[in-house]
């Protein structure tokens, strides 16, 4: 069978070994990875392109927005996934076509050198806003991956008008770069006071001894909490090798395969409550998680992007 990846070749292969082996090899795997910065959209579009004849058994994304998509344009099949009832409502399809696991937090990102009174430094994603930090905080420009899922989501909390006003105070505000690693980057190396990035790329400044501490931002009670973008996995309708694609899922859907991405070194966040190996991204104290409708933020997803692209155009 064929699994479309989003999710780095170097970590998803491994794994998919792994289930060819646990099937005694009578299930062979062939995995399509993108090493393009944009790949989830490329995958998401091949995908779209191919629904009249898929190609593809099971769709591996590393987020969860374009995987929405390709709900909401019917191309995913229904699954009985084997998780919990404990399972969070916004990790799972409300028609079943996709579950998310394995996730991502999004994060503040400080230079302790540059900020050192541990007061001084930012707490809420908001504060890209901030002329006080004019020209020294980074973001990634809002058109793909998981800021582009960020600023969606904070649309149906904060409302349209809002989060665009927001987005045009930070465009204005703070140093926009190509990407989270970048931003991850600049921080590092000083470009930056800091950075709103993701968790994976975070920790691999972090463990390479740079001068960073990790903020998970917006956790007061008036606060709308941190967001984490999961993995997702979905079977295509029609897919040429359904009864396969839906064990591979059931493997990949579990605690074990959770704990092998939260040791790995992108430091991915376990969602099962049975997973026995805590990330080194994740803080001490426990933390307040976003409650999001991912299937409302990609509602005009193509309007949407467009204004952003505009906005973001130079």
């Amino acid at each position: 069978m064929v699994v479309y990846s989003a999710l780095d070749e170097e970590f998803a292969s491994p794994i998919l070994a792994a289930f060819e082996r646990s099937a005694d090899n009578e299930i062979g795997v062939v995995g399509k990875f993108d090493i393009e910065s944009t790949k989830t959209v490329g995958l998401a579009n091949q995908l779209i392109a191919e629904a009249d004849a898929p190609r593809c058994d099971l769709f591996w994304n590393n987020e969860i927005m374009h995987t929405v998509r390709l709900q909401k344009l019917g191309i995913l099949e229904p699954h009985d996934w084997q998780v919990p009832s404990t399972w969070p409502q916004d990790m799972v399809a409300s028609d079943g076509t996709w579950c998310g696991f394995a996730a991502r937090a999004r994060v503040l990102l400080i230079n302790t050198e540059m900020i050192v009174d541990a007061d001084e430094r930012p707490t809420r994603v908001d504060e890209l806003a901030d002329p006080k930090w004019a020209q020294n905080c980074a973001m990634a420009r809002p058109l793909f991956g998981t800021t582009a899922t960020h600023f969606a989501v904070l649309r149906e909390i904060m409302g349209r008008e809002a989060t665009l006003e927001l987005l045009q105070q930070i465009h204005d505000n703070a140093v926009v770069l190509s990407g989270n690693k970048q931003v991850a980057q600049a921080v590092s190396s000083g470009k930056v006071a800091w950075g709103l990035t993701d968790t994976d790329d975070a920790i691999i400044e972090k463990d390479l001894g740079y001068p960073v501490e990790i903020i998970y931002p917006d956790q007061q009670p008036e606060q709308p909490g941190t967001l984490r973008i999961p993995n997702t996995l979905a079977i295509l309708k029609d897919a040429p090798h359904p009864i396969a694609a839906g064990k591979l899922a059931d493997f990949l859907m579990t605690p074990e395969i959770e704990d092998r991405l939260a040791m790995g070194r992108s430091s991915q966040l376990p969602i099962s409550k049975d997973s026995n190996f805590p990330p080194a991204v994740l803080p001490e104290e426990p933390v307040r998680w976003m409650r999001v409708d991912f299937e409302a933020a990609a509602e005009d997803w193509d309007t949407w992007a467009k204004t952003l692209a505009d906005l973001f155009a130079n």
